[in-house]
């Protein structure tokens, strides 16, 4: 048998030789200087050899990493071989050629490798019922805060440390709020890999709570004072034209801010004041029809004459084609100082809120939100649109954002007959 010093020692001739170890292992020492293992065995009564790897000594303080590391680059200590030996004449006694164990093991793992979290990502997406801007914006956010991370990596091979980074990244560059939303959508990429086995776990799980919890108060309903500083202040704010206007229609219809950016021209009849969503824009898959105040019909009119002739209503700036992008109001209100204090969802908050303490009915309300009927009875039952009472209660909402806009000294928002 091979002790590691008669094959450290070991010196080339001008010819290939062979030191035996025993059980068909034995060290190749080439003209070269090369040490190879190689492990002789029988199959089918056929003799084959299986190259194991070269033969290097472990250096001193090598940790199981660097030893790890050095083992896939294919050299192997005398133990070591002696391992690998055992290994393939493990699989020899099953009729399995080691040769060819080997190779479908490198085509399995380079397959692997090529599923990156990038591409189960796209497929994740595809797999989404939502509109075609939804996913570009979420697709967007992958792009920006996650796939430069682990976009590239094999999905079964990114682990808790990895998210960790994103989320701890993400945070600190782009705020809380996206920091939860890559959070989830990589867990839903995650969860896909799990179910189609091309990841074991996954890997959000372990630190899905290492975020601290936004302790900002952007969705909270506005005060009076708050809801006029702010239109004042976007107001003053130099921003593109269908920013402003995007921005105003979001408050006089309190629709979605998804719904209001993505809105076509298609949508709406300005001579009946009525603006039709689709179902396929509708969060709950339902067409939305909203009564438009007299000052939205106006701001509309007027936008007709900038945007009239593009299907968007607030087209993108480098992008015609396609609507404005999700985050334009954020970068505004980030502009003016409102980022923190004020998110565009809180709008509807606000608009509920003050339209209950007015005393109008919640059905309105609800109806205007285009919430769901939490009652089950009532939602088969109840397919009331109340479009001409919610066209007067959004007429004296409109009307109270102008006076409070300007300043005036409104004590309470009286609901009007």
């Amino acid at each position: 048998m091979l002790t590691d010093a008669k094959c450290r020692t070991a010196k080339p001739q001008a010819t290939p030789y062979k030191l035996p170890d025993g059980q068909g292992l034995y060290l190749e020492v080439k003209p070269n200087g090369v040490k190879a293992w190689r492990y002789r065995f029988k199959l089918a009564d056929r003799e084959s050899t299986f190259a194991v790897g070269n033969y290097g000594a472990a250096p001193a303080g090598e940790t199981q990493d660097s030893a790890q590391a050095r083992r896939d680059g294919g050299t192997f200590t005398l133990a070591e071989a002696r391992e690998e030996r055992a290994k393939a004449r493990g699989l020899v006694k099953q009729g399995i050629n080691p040769a060819a164990a080997r190779q479908l093991e490198r085509t399995k793992q380079a397959q692997a490798n090529a599923i990156t979290f990038e591409s189960v990502a796209g497929e994740w997406l595809a797999l989404k019922d939502w509109t075609e801007d939804t996913k570009a914006r979420r697709l967007d956010m992958l792009k920006r805060v996650v796939f430069p991370k682990i976009g590239a990596l094999p999905v079964g091979q990114v682990t808790p440390a990895h998210v960790l980074d994103v989320l701890n990244t993400s945070a600190k560059d782009n705020g809380p709020a996206v920091a939860v939303e890559a959070r989830r959508a990589m867990s839903g990429v995650f969860d896909l890999a799990v179910s189609t086995l091309r990841a074991a776990t996954d890997p959000v799980h372990p630190v899905r709570k290492a975020l601290p919890k936004n302790k900002t108060q952007h969705k909270r309903a506005l005060a009076a004072e708050e809801i006029g500083q702010l239109l004042r202040d976007m107001a003053a704010h130099p921003v593109r034209h269908e920013t402003l206007a995007a921005f105003r229609l979001m408050w006089f219809t309190l629709a979605r801010p998804s719904e209001v950016i993505e809105a076509q021209w298609a949508e709406f009849d300005l001579d009946a004041a009525i603006w039709r969503i689709p179902a396929e824009r509708m969060k709950l898959r339902k067409e939305h029809t909203i009564p438009l105040p007299t000052q939205a019909v106006a701001l509309l009119r007027a936008l007709q004459g900038v945007t009239g002739h593009q299907a968007h209503l607030f087209p993108g700036r480098d992008n015609r084609t396609k609507p404005m992008s999700g985050a334009t109001f954020r970068q505004a209100l980030m502009t003016i100082g409102w980022s923190g204090r004020y998110s565009p969802h809180a709008t509807r908050t606000t608009g509920s809120t003050r339209l209950n303490e007015m005393g109008y009915t919640s059905d309105w309300i609800e109806r205007q939100l285009a919430h769901a009927e939490p009652n089950a009875v009532r939602r088969t039952y109840n397919h009331a649109e109340y479009l001409s009472d919610r066209a007067k209660m959004m007429q004296s909402w409109a009307d109270y954002l102008d006076r409070i806009k300007t300043g005036s000294n409104v004590v309470e928002f009286r609901r009007t007959a």
